[in-house]
């Protein structure tokens, strides 16, 4: 039965700058690791540039079109898979969480607004001068992780702060990721849904933990996010119940109860609500 693989940066035959650290042309990338043109998983952070070549990147079962100037980043965890042209090219690089906030000390990885939010997305579309301002740094880190001189991880993790310093301003100033009010109060919710959502499903629990009464809270994620804090909270339990059903070796009853459900008619309900069919009829659509 097909089982879709969780990939550490270890597969990827790593530079040696960093044992948790890797970077490749996005062509040589698909060359030596054909595998992950089909659907897959990562512990680790992938940042994504394309600067040519058409296709499509499938992301916890969002669709974006890829084109010159698609940049993406995605967390550890998350699904993804893509069909694309055979003139792409871009760079791609992984790197730890761990990695990043040694080196940086008090900042953290999950400060930039793609990587924290409830409502994050992955995709930034750059222009043709954005792109070319940007290329400049992948071709830097690609050439100080091949040298391997003096100061290379050094010049690496600099290079790469700038990068996300840039996509960060880009994707704040987005008009379709416009900062929403309370927002550090929902990369609280956002951070303990994710730690917390498969034993605690109760919105009073986040509430509790945040200090703050049900009501506040759930006006901070209707004014935010145009939701209820449960809806918050269930959207991130159905997202990984799809995730799970992408595992054939998986029952839907064992899907259920890895999530903390003991009824399993109740799961059922609760998924086909939000995701508008069965989670039997989910896993016949997508495999």
């Amino acid at each position: 039965m097909k089982k879709y693989p969780i990939y550490t940066i270890q597969s990827f035959n790593c530079n040696a700058v960093a044992s948790d650290f890797y970077i490749n042309t996005f062509e040589n990338h698909l060359t030596t690791h054909s595998f992950i043109e089909e659907p897959h998983r990562h512990d680790f952070y992938v940042l994504v540039l394309f600067t040519a070549g058409t296709g499509i990147h499938e992301i916890d079962f969002d669709k974006y079109k890829v084109q010159a100037g698609s940049a993406f980043v995605l967390q550890p965890g998350q699904m993804h898979h893509w069909s694309l042209s055979h003139d792409v090219t871009g760079y791609v690089i992984f790197y730890s969480k761990e990695m990043y906030n040694l080196y940086f000390g008090q900042k953290d990885i999950d400060n930039f607004p793609f990587y924290f939010s409830v409502r994050a997305k992955s995709e930034i579309i750059l222009s043709s001068d954005e792109t070319a301002a940007l290329q400049p740094y992948f071709e830097l880190i690609l050439h100080e992780a091949i040298s391997k001189k003096d100061w290379s991880h050094d010049k690496i993790m600099n290079l790469l702060d700038t990068i996300h310093i840039e996509l960060a301003r880009k994707y704040s100033n987005s008009s379709a990721n416009v900062l929403v009010p309370y927002s550090n109060k929902i990369k609280q919710l956002s951070q303990l849904i994710e730690m917390n959502f498969i034993e605690q499903k109760a919105a009073s629990f986040y509430a509790d933990a945040l200090n703050i009464s049900l009501k506040h809270l759930n006006r901070i994620c209707n004014e935010s996010l145009k939701k209820t804090t449960t809806q918050v909270v269930t959207e991130r339990v159905i997202l990984e119940a799809k995730r799970m059903l992408m595992n054939k070796n998986l029952t839907v009853s064992e899907v259920a109860s890895r999530l903390g459900y003991d009824d399993y008619s109740y799961f059922v309900r609760l998924f086909k609500k939000n995701a508008l069919m069965t989670p039997v009829a989910f896993r016949n659509v997508k495999l």
